[in-house]
């Protein structure tokens, strides 16, 4: 089988397809004793008859339907390296397969957009899914690029920075410490979190933030989806810790505020990763590139993310403020009394 030809090959796929020899001479432009050596020349290699006439015509044996699956592997190989050539000659065409966790989607298909408007010929698959479905992913070749707020650790990948991916906790604008300045972390403890699923990158930093903060999270409810976490945190069922990518939006409109605690934002990195043993073909390469040079462009605009001064949501009356600031004032002055005492 290693002297068969790839015209050998395909003149036996016309004739399966045609039914008979006659047929796949004129689809094939050869003559009939032409097609019929050829055929004669492919059993003889194989070793085994590759076809047979039935009443309906010409069809492949069970030896035959092997050699027909093999021949649409070659063909699709050959396709490939096409795809390749015609890349090298100036990305003229090209096939490119990009991974990109959830919480980018509010940036991504924007970029991804530029480049596709930039080289219209290359076409592109995009998967959406959690950090531990993209890695896998990427992992099993399924993928040419991921786009992640973090590298794999136990991954061989080469990676690239985007550009700055700062975290924040949100609550309602009548929330409590809404309005309130550094906060401390062990506040949060009493708080109710609502929160991405287990394998979410999301997850896993606001688990590592909170355990350095010493702080043991509630958790309300688990959510597969940023959009449900945020609609639950403005209806007031508790508080999530988010990209501030994925809430750019509710906090310029003031439909969620980030919560001013100590230690946050936290601030990551977004990157572009590939696999550190898979060679990237010229379209694969050009989205790489065309993210490290443009993609930090497609990041959300951020408001302030510490949470301004908020005004009540409804303004207490005057006897009510004037009460509040005598209550202040008799706490500073028995303060005061306090202290003399003990110096005395």
């Amino acid at each position: 089988m290693r002297h068969i030809t790839l015209r050998q090959l395909r003149t036996f796929t016309e004739v399966i397809r045609c039914g008979s020899f006659a047929a796949a001479s004129q689809a094939l432009h050869l003559t009939p004793p032409a097609v019929t050596v050829q055929m004669r020349q492919l059993e003889q290699r194989a070793g085994l008859p590759l076809f047979e006439r039935t009443g309906l015509g010409i069809t492949a044996t069970e030896a035959g339907r092997e050699v027909i699956q093999a021949t649409q592997r070659i063909e699709q190989a050959i396709m490939e390296c096409t795809d390749a050539l015609s890349g090298l000659r100036g990305l003229e065409g090209g096939h490119v397969s990009i991974g990109v966790v959830s919480t980018a989607k509010y940036f991504a298909p924007q970029a991804l957009g530029a480049f596709a408007r930039a080289y219209p010929s290359v076409e592109m698959r995009l998967e959406v899914g959690n950090r531990a479905a993209i890695i896998a992913a990427l992992d099993a070749n399924m993928l040419d690029l991921a786009l992640t707020g973090r590298p794999p650790e136990d991954l061989a990948v080469e990676k690239a920075v985007i550009g700055e991916h700062p975290h924040v906790i949100v609550v309602r604008p009548d929330h409590p410490s809404a309005s309130h300045k550094r906060l401390a972390p062990s506040v949060l403890a009493a708080e109710t979190f609502l929160v991405r699923e287990p394998g979410s990158g999301t997850r896993g930093l606001m688990e590592r933030f909170l355990a350095e903060a010493g702080v043991a999270p509630r958790i309300g409810m688990e959510m597969a989806s940023n959009e449900t976490i945020k609609q639950a945190v403005m209806a007031g069922l508790g508080i999530a810790f988010l990209s501030a990518h994925t809430v750019a939006a509710e906090l310029a409109d003031g439909r969620l505020v980030a919560l001013d605690v100590v230690g946050l934002p936290v601030v990551r990195q977004w990157f572009i990763v590939q696999l550190a043993r898979r060679r990237l073909l010229p379209a694969a390469a050009a989205l790489r590139q065309f993210l490290i040079n443009e993609g930090q462009k497609f990041l959300p605009a951020l408001p302030a993310i510490a949470p301004a001064v908020k005004m009540p949501l409804e303004p207490a009356p005057p006897r009510a403020r004037r009460a509040a600031q005598a209550k202040r004032t008799v706490k500073v002055k028995q303060a005061v009394r306090n202290s003399r005492k003990r110096k005395g």
